[in-house]
């Protein structure tokens, strides 16, 4: 029988809110959404640019991105935050591609080669905040054709933005918020809460959570937070990015609970011209795709999530067992 009692559930650092259904009981064949290969031409143009034996970066568009702002801004020539000589410089989408011929899935390959991934982002956003010509790069991995992959080869997107994402702005407030009011980094908490029996803890080592939020946006979706406090990724050292690293391929394993689906993986870091340290921590979210956008969360903006957090975490364990 359907479930129909939903409960409202209200994230406390970025204040959003989700409804998550909690009268139903698990039904497996609802969430095994088969992945759809990404769409891509006759072979792989990725493993074309690949190194034979390490993670390389191919810039796919320099300048993809420049803000023209409202209507108003547009029609009055205002042509936004990059400038013509900005353009070499920043605005950029890019992708971090694995060796040739690999198209396993994140958690099949050696540890070493998401080490490696993590390091190239680490380094990449060094540089890019030394430059200083943009605002933040939005770094993601799209697996499956549903989630907006356009091939199967094992890659990272990087998207340089000349402005801070507005989810991201909405947590560095939230968090901000929080530390004034209760003290210390909202995420250290989430991480001494869960830590001691949460039940919506996934996995503990010691280098990083993985948890379900409490308000989840979609069904399945965990954090990936990093046990020691850092605002901003690119300030992370090797051996932090090399035990992380497996704390990452936990959290994707734990999918083939449900038949591994498609999903985002993505980064969540300080801006690149803003220090946070004190109040925001770095994380990675890892979003499931299982299902369409329903009319009530286009109508209301509120998430409404078919699984409780809590009950998801109960499945995902059992690919960790």
């Amino acid at each position: 029988m359907s479930g129909g009692i939903w409960e409202l559930r209200r994230d406390e650092i970025t204040g959003w809110w989700s409804a998550t259904v909690v009268d139903r009981e698990f039904e497996p064949q609802r969430f095994n959404e088969a992945r759809t290969p990404g769409a891509r031409e006759e072979g792989c143009t990725n493993c074309t640019h690949a190194d034979a034996a390490a993670v390389t970066r191919r810039v796919l568009r320099q300048g993809a991105f420049h803000s023209v702002g409202t209507r108003m801004d547009s029609a009055a020539g205002e042509s936004g935050f990059l400038t013509l000589s900005d353009v070499d410089r920043a605005g950029s989408w890019s992708t971090l591609i694995a060796p040739g011929g690999e198209h396993g899935e994140l958690d099949e390959v050696p540890v070493a080669m998401v080490s490696a991934f993590l390091m190239a982002i680490r380094d990449h956003l060094r540089s890019a905040r030394d430059l200083g010509a943009t605002a933040y790069i939005q770094y993601v991995r799209n697996a499956g054709g549903q989630a907006g992959a356009m091939t199967d080869h094992l890659c990272f997107d990087a998207y340089d933005l000349p402005q801070v994402p507005h989810r991201l702005a909405e947590e560095i407030g939230g968090a901000a918020r929080l530390s004034i009011r209760a003290g210390g980094c909202a995420y250290c908490h989430l991480i001494a809460d869960e830590s001691h029996g949460g039940r919506r803890m996934l996995h503990r080592d010691p280098f990083g959570l993985v948890v379900a939020p409490f308000a989840s946006r979609s069904a399945f979706e965990t954090w990936i937070i990093p046990n020691g406090h850092g605002a901003d990724f690119a300030d992370t050292d090797a051996a932090t990015i090399n035990g992380f690293a497996s704390t990452l391929q936990t959290a994707v394993r734990a999918l083939r609970a449900i038949g591994m689906p498609p999903y985002n993986l993505m980064l969540h870091t300080a801006p690149l011209r803003e220090r946070v340290d004190g109040t925001y921590h770095w994380h990675w979210e890892l979003h499931p795709r299982l299902r369409p956008i329903g009319g009530l969360e286009l109508a209301s903006g509120i998430p409404v999530v078919p699984i409780s957090p809590e009950a998801a975490v109960a499945e995902l364990r059992r690919a960790l067992a």
